[in-house]
């Protein structure tokens, strides 16, 4: 008996913990694939299906309060118990390394790199149907949606110090699948 759950263990390790990038440099979970291939930060891990009770953590570590691009690809049929392509909850928790304090944080939707997701595309923090129990923060107590002419969400009245790190939870939709999408995150800095 004992032998059988730890091949049972063995066997269903690497679908709970998350084992690196792949040969190709992204990280895959759910029905998506993540990439740092842009600079500026360096993705540490990536775990979970994609669900509200699962949601695909992804723990970064920032250089500079610099803003930075994560890529996101479609990558196939998800998982078992994941949420089909065009839905995903995501949880990003980001390690400041920069030496500055952050006093906000933006996150940006693109589905084209460099401008600005807008409504007709079907990119969005779930613009549709905003619910707020889906946003949230471990150190910002406050958070704007900005949806037209781009869709962008802000976090607020908070900080994050040097060798600390912030979690972010949100969902995000695409209602009209593209197999490549993007996600500015910008730390802030007080202005001098």
């Amino acid at each position: 008996m004992r032998r059988r759950f730890c091949i049972l263990v063995a066997l269903l390790s690497p679908a709970l913990v998350s084992a690196g990038p792949a040969d190709d440099g992204r990280w895959y979970a759910g029905a998506y694939s993540f990439s740092d291939e842009r600079g500026g930060f360096h993705i540490l891990s990536v775990s979970g299906i994609g669900t509200k009770t699962d949601p695909i953590e992804i723990t970064e570590e920032f250089y500079s309060a610099s803003p930075v691009t994560l890529v996101i690809r479609a990558a196939g049929p998800a998982r078992q118990g994941a949420p089909a392509e065009g839905t995903i909850h995501l949880r990003i928790v980001a390690h400041n390394e920069s030496g500055a304090a952050w006093i906000e944080f933006e996150f940006e939707l693109q589905e084209i790199r460099g401008k600005p997701s807008d409504f007709y595309d079907g990119l969005s923090f779930d613009q549709t149907n905003p619910n707020p129990d889906f946003i949230r923060s471990s150190r910002f107590a406050r958070f704007e949606t900005q949806f037209e002419s781009f869709d962008r969400l802000r976090f607020t009245d908070g900080y994050v110090d040097p060798r600390t790190s912030a979690s972010f939870g949100f969902f995000v939709t695409d209602v009209t699948p593209v197999g490549e999408f993007y996600l500015v995150q910008d730390p802030r800095i007080p202005s001098t």
